[in-house]
C-alpha cells in the first residue's frame, strides 16, 4: 500500500514531488498545503488528484501518513511541531529552525509523541561528500584535525537576494540559511560537532542595489539568468536586504579539531571545495559534482607535487543535487515505513543550526568565540537510536554517532 504524503509548501522545493509520488510504487502525494493561490494552481495542475488547501488542519486530517515541510526556513519550525503533535511522520526542509529554542523544541516533540522526525541534508547523499567521507573511513589521511570549506555562491543574487532569503527575519543569516548543509557535511567528515564559533561578515556588494521591488507573486525560476552579471548590476531584489553577502566563521570542533567555513554570494562560479587534513595526509575536491574529482596527498613532497591518488567522482541519475534528492527521499519513505536509523540525523541538523545561529550572533557583534549550548544527552540518546528510547532497542548508528 501507498503511503500517504502530504506537502506543505509548494514553492521551489516541491520538485522533490517528482520522487515521492509514485503511485502504485511506494508512496503518492494526496494532499497539498499552501497560502499562496500560485502555488495551489501549480499543485493542481501537477497534482490533479490530490488534495489541495490553504488550511494545514484540513491537510493534517486527512489521513497523511506523513508531512513534508518546505515552506520558507521561519514556518519549520511551527508546521514541523504541529505535525509531530498530529502523529504524523514529517519530513522539515533544511534548516531545522532559524532559532535554536524552536529547533530544540522540535526535537523534543519528536520524542514526547514518538512521532518520526527527518531533516532534509541531502549533501549527506552526495557523491562527492560519500566519497571523501570513504576515504576517511578507510583511514586513507589518518586522524582528521582540520577542514577548510569555500563556498563560491555564483547565483547567490539571484538566488538569495530577490525573495525572502533576503531578510534576516526569515533566515537568521545566510551563514545559517545557506551554510546549514556544509556545516552538517564538515561535523560528518570530521565525526564531531562544533563547540566554539567565532565569525566575521559583511553585506558587501548587494546592500548597495537600491533597485528593489516585491516578487511575493514570483518564483526563483522566473528572474534567474546567469546574463544577471556583475553582481552590482542587478535589479529587482528584495525590498528587504539585511543579510551578510559574504562571510566567514572559524570553529573548534570536539577533540580539538579546527575547521574554517567561507561563504560568497558574488563570485562568477559556483561550487563548494572542500580540504580535510589528517595525520597522514589530506584529501581536496576539485569540482563537486559528476565530472570532478577528489585528489590525495599522502607522500611527503618539495613544494607543489600532483596528487598522489585520484578518485573520479561518481557520475548520478538526472535528479536533483547530483542524485542525493532521490536517494534522500528514499531513505525518508524507508524510514517513514520501517523506522531505524538514518544517515541524516536531526540531531546533527541541531548541531549545524547552533553553530550557524552563534556564528551568526559572533558577526553581528564584535567576532568574539561564542561556546555552542550542549544539547540534552537524552535527546541523543533517543535518536542515537533510530528515535526510539535506548533500553526499548540497541541499534548501531550508520554513522559516526559523534556527527550523527
Amino acid at each position: 500500500m501507498d503511503l500517504k504524503i502530504g506537502i506543505i509548501g509548494f514553492g521551489a522545493r516541491a520538485s522533490l514531488r517528482k520522487e515521492v509520488h509514485r503511485p502504485g510504487k511506494g508512496s503518492a502525494v494526496t494532499a497539498v498545503c499552501d497560502p499562496s493561490q500560485r502555488a495551489r494552481n501549480d499543485a493542481r495542475r501537477l497534482l490533479p488528484d490530490a488534495l489541495i488547501t490553504d488550511s494545514l488542519d484540513e491537510l493534517l486530517a486527512s489521513g497523511v501518513d506523513a508531512v513534508m515541510v518546505l515552506t520558507p526556513d521561519h514556518a519549520h519550525a511551527a508546521i514541523s511541531i504541529r505535525a509531530l503533535e498530529a502523529g504524523v511522520a514529517v519530513f522539515c526542509e533544511k534548516p531545522l529552525a532559524i532559532d535554536l529554542a524552536d529547533a530544540d523544541a522540535m526535537l523534543e516533540t519528536a520524542r514526547r509523541t514518538g512521532s518520526r522526525l527527518y531533516i532534509g541534508h541531502n549533501m549527506r547523499h552526495m557523491p562527492v561528500v560519500t566519497l571523501m567521507r570513504r576515504l576517511i573511513q578507510q583511514g586513507r589521511i589518518g586522524e582528521v584535525k582540520a577542514i577548510w570549506c569555500r563556498h563560491f555562491v555564483g547565483h547567490g543574487g539571484d538566488y538569495y537576494f530577490k525573495d525572502w532569503h533576503a531578510d534576516r527575519t526569515r533566515t537568521t543569516s545566510l551563514l545559517l540559511q545557506k551554510g546549514a548543509h556544509d556545516i552538517d557535511a564538515i561535523h560528518w567528515l570530521a565525526g564531531a560537532y562544533t563547540e566554539k564559533v567565532a565569525a566575521m561578515g559583511e553585506l558587501s556588494v548587494y546592500g548597495g542595489i537600491d533597485d528593489r521591488r516585491d516578487r511575493s507573486d514570483e518564483r526563483m525560476p522566473d528572474w534567474f539568468s546567469v546574463d544577471n552579471w556583475p553582481p552590482t548590476a542587478l535589479t529587482g531584489l528584495h525590498p528587504t536586504v539585511d543579510v551578510e553577502d559574504i562571510s566567514q566563521v572559524n570553529m573548534r570542533l570536539a577533540g580539538g579539531i579546527l575547521a574554517s567555513y567561507q561563504q560568497c554570494h558574488f563570485t562568477p562560479d559556483y561550487w563548494r571545495n572542500y580540504t580535510v587534513i589528517g595525520t597522514e595526509g589530506r584529501i581536496e575536491n576539485f569540482g563537486d559534482t559528476s565530472g570532478g574529482v577528489v585528489k590525495l596527498w599522502n607522500r611527503r613532497h618539495r613544494g607543489y607535487a600532483e596528487a598522489d591518488e585520484t578518485f573520479p567522482i561518481e557520475s548520478a541519475p538526472d535528479a536533483g543535487h547530483d542524485g542525493a534528492d532521490a536517494l534522500l527521499v528514499a531513505e525518508f519513505l524507508r524510514f517513514v515505513r520501517d523506522g531505524g536509523v538514518t544517515e541524516t540525523s536531526p540531531v546533527a541538523a541541531r548541531e549545524a543550526v547552533a553553530a550557524g545561529i552563534l556564528a551568526t550572533q559572533s558577526l553581528r557583534e564584535d567576532g568574539s568565540a561564542i561556546d555552542i549550548p550542549a544539547l540534552d544527552p537524552a535527546l541523543i540518546a533517543y535518536f542515537a537510536h533510530g528515535q526510539t528510547e535506548p533500553d526499548d532497542v540497541e541499534v548501531e548508528p550508520a554513522s559516526a554517532a559523534a556527527a550523527g
